[in-house]
């Protein structure tokens, strides 16, 4: 039976899942690992943050997020192609272990962060 997404392990479980998809993608894991040379170790940490900030209102995230993806759009171009991938594989790892009003809220932050981040990138 799937639950909502209640606590910081809940959190941590959609990120884990979430990357564990992103790593397996042709496309996306190239970008993540081939051209940001994302250090795992320190990632996902600053993801559970980011996450337990706009899902739980827990404020242990500090940062812009948009700030690596400029420096990252100059490395390769992140098309909305790319944008689309990365929010659809969300979006599956949400539904497949999530479901509720934070789960929907997730999804809804998703695709805010992935539009907003693509027109800004496009500036």
């Amino acid at each position: 039976m799937k639950v909502d997404i209640t606590n910081t392990d809940d959190v941590k479980r959609l990120v884990n899942q979430f990357y564990d998809k992103v790593n397996a993608d042709k496309d996306l894991s190239f970008v993540f690992n081939d051209v940001a040379k994302v250090n795992w170790e320190a990632h996902l940490p600053i993801m559970y943050r980011f996450w337990n900030a706009n899902l739980l209102g827990i404020p242990e995230y500090k940062g812009y997020v948009i700030d690596a993806h400029f420096s990252l759009n100059e490395k390769v171009k992140l098309t909305q192609a790319l944008f689309d991938r990365w929010l659809t594989l969300f979006e599956e790892t949400v539904d497949f272990y999530f479901d509720g009003p934070t789960a929907q809220l997730a999804k809804q932050r998703a695709q805010t962060i992935a539009q907003l981040m693509f027109y800004k990138l496009r500036q």
